[in-house]
């Protein structure tokens, strides 16, 4: 399995998330503008409502520009035992630790990108290959780590 591959992969998602958040930003604070109006207060509920969404977008955006900073911290080196930027094999499948993207088809295999606090990482954290750890009531057993 190429970590490189994985890790380029991660860092586009993550550039892609930036980008489509910058533009809804962009476009809802235009759309903040174009409701200014002395009509009353329905107006004035409306741009709170728009400001709201803005701060709700704002702060989804700091947290993938924290992601981003993480990632870039994060090398394609072999891993030994389980840490940031492992890939590590289970008998339930393959996870990715780094960003919580979510899954990822790569040479037509499914990996599961977490980040390091998910509560599956967090179970695996330093242990090594032929270690069983549990999370939620279901047991796996580590196979390989890359």
């Amino acid at each position: 399995m190429d970590k490189e591959k994985i890790l380029d992969t991660v860092k586009h998602k993550i550039s892609e998330k930036i980008q489509n958040l910058e533009k809804l930003i962009a476009e809802t604070r235009a759309s903040s503008n174009d409701t200014k109006s002395s009509m009353g207060d329905k107006y004035e509920t409306g741009r709170e409502m728009l400001q709201q969404e803005i701060n709700n977008l704002q702060r989804q955006l700091n947290e993938v520009l924290n992601q981003q900073n993480l990632i870039q911290k994060i090398t394609s080196d072999l891993s030994l035992k389980v840490q940031n930027g492992a890939l590590v094999k289970t008998d339930r499948g393959l996870f990715y630790i780094a960003a919580p993207i979510g899954e990822l088809i790569l040479e037509n295999q499914k990996i599961m990108t977490v980040s390091v606090e998910a509560p599956l990482a967090k179970a695996m954290l330093g242990l090594h290959a032929g270690y069983t750890f549990s999370v939620n009531n279901t047991t796996q057993t580590i196979q390989e780590i890359w």
